[in-house]
Parts: C-alpha cells; structure tokens; sequence
C-alpha cells in the first residue's frame, strides 16, 4: 500500500487488536531493528530475519530502496508476527515493517525510519552490502540508531581500503561486523598457542578476504608489530596456518547467520579489540 507513518501506526494498531487468533498475547520488543536491504539482498535478510522472531522480538523496520522507480512514493507492508512462548499461556508478537523507499525517496531514509523508532529503546541497523560511504542516506540512517551492523564479507574485493573508512565512525556508532563474529573460533584458537603465537611472522588463511584480514590485523594489534599475510579465498574460514605450519581446527561447528546476528543484538557496547583489528587491517 502506498503509505504515510501515520498510516502505518494506524495499520499496526488495527494488527495488534485483532491477533493473534485463540489467545492473549505480549508486545515484549526489546529492540528497533532496521535492515537496509536493496532488493538483491531483500531474499537473504528476511531468511535471516525469519531466524530471530523468538530470541529477539522486535520492530524490525525492513527498507528496501528503489531509487530507479518511476515515481517518488513510499510503499508499505505491515505484518504482525507471533509465535508461543514456552511455559506461559499467550504469544509473543513482533511488529514488521517492509518498506519500499521509491524513487527519491530512498534518498532520506532516516525521516522515515526516526519517527518510527520505539521509544526508550535501542535502535540497531543492519546494512547489506557495503555501505556507501559518506552518502547522505547512509549518514543519516547512522545518526538516528546505537549500532550499526555490518558484514565485511558482502564487501567486493581487497576490503582495506573500505575498513580505513569504517574506523572513521568508530566515534559517531558503535560498529559489529559479522565477519569479524566468524573468525572468533580461530582466534581462540590462535590464542590457545601462545607463547609459541607470539613469535609467527607470517600466517596464510584460508578464507574470505574479509576474515583473512581481520584476523591478520588482530594478530598485529595484540602483538604491536607487522604480521605478513597470505589470503587463499574461500567462502568461509577453513584453516590457517602459521609460519607454514597447519594450526589445529576450532572445536565446534560455525554457527548460522541467525544466530550470529542474534549475538550481534545482545552487544551494546564498543569492541576495542575489534576496532584495533580494523585499525591494523587497514594499515596492513
């Protein structure tokens, strides 16, 4: 439907008085999620999404941009979405709305998103893709949420360049980067091996160019000296060695893009770790 935000409040409140059917139920949000996904990501962020219902329930503010349409509008969907909550006697519901920002007006998205905000709660966005820096829509979207969440992996190419740019908002947001999330196994791991760790000079990984990095600049922040590196692509993080010697696989399976996101929204806090990690990738 072709919608204004009061016409959305108004949608969501028609939903909340007649749902779910056969029970009482909660609106428990803990959170404002919004998901910044052009369309040939629209598939992988609600297969995600559909991940989180129970372990997070939220206002999940899906913006899909259109920039090429014809006309300038803004089109909406409105779902409410419940499930049971073990042990107790009603349902808890999540609020989800899809936006399609038409036109120009994908250029201003956070006019949209602000006044839809759940008040006195935390605001985190999900941006797909690489950002693009600098570019007013992304600013301002930044500027009206706590967290900014991110995949460094979804990024094309040698990622340095693009990690100078994400440590410029280390002070304005707090950042997490998914891909980041996924090397923590190794660097357990890699930790588990000092002191002999403390001596490598150079290490090969076998990943995507994005943990590959990552995982280099943190060996070179925690150890304060270069650490060369040997990136062997792959679409996930298969092994690492160290000065040409094999080290010992993680204990455990990754864990699927749900449930990472699901501990990305648990964080409030800056990651100093991390943002030194970036610091030294991009340096690197």
């Amino acid at each position: 439907m072709a919608a204004s935000v009061a016409e959305i409040e108004r949608e969501l409140a028609g939903l909340r008085d007649g749902a779910p059917a056969g029970g009482a139920w909660l609106r428990t949000s803990v959170l404002t999620h919004v998901v910044w996904a052009p369309p040939e990501w629209r598939g992988a962020a609600e297969e995600t999404l559909a991940g989180l219902a129970e372990r997070h329930p939220s206002r999940t503010i899906l913006l899909v941009p259109e920039p090429a349409a014809d006309e300038d509008a803004l089109a909406a969907d409105v779902d409410l979405r419940c499930f049971s909550a073990p042990g107790l006697e009603h349902h808890v519901c999540s609020e989800v709305i899809e936006l399609r920002l038409r036109g120009r007006r994908a250029l201003a998205p956070a006019s949209v998103v602000a006044p839809l905000l759940l008040v006195d709660l935390p605001a985190f966005l999900r941006w797909r893709g690489e950002p693009p820096w600098h570019d007013d829509a992304f600013d301002g979207l930044v500027d009206a949420v706590d967290r900014l969440i991110v995949d460094s992996t979804e990024w094309e190419g040698d990622p340095r360049e693009a990690y100078g740019l994400l440590a410029e908002l280390f002070d304005r947001v707090v950042v997490s980067d998914i891909a980041w999330a996924r090397t923590s196994r190794w660097r357990t791991q890699l930790a588990s091996m000092w002191p002999g760790i403390g001596e490598v000079e150079r290490i090969r990984v076998r990943a995507t160019p994005a943990q590959a990095h990552l995982l280099a600049g943190w060996l070179r922040s925690r150890l304060r000296r270069d650490v060369a590196l040997e990136v062997e692509p792959s679409d996930r993080l298969l092994g690492v060695d160290v000065d040409g010697e094999p080290a010992p696989f993680p204990p455990g399976d990754p864990p699927d893009a749900s449930d990472v996101l699901s501990d990305e929204l648990d964080r409030f806090g800056r990651d100093r770790v991390y943002e030194a990690a970036v610091r030294a990738a991009a340096n690197g």
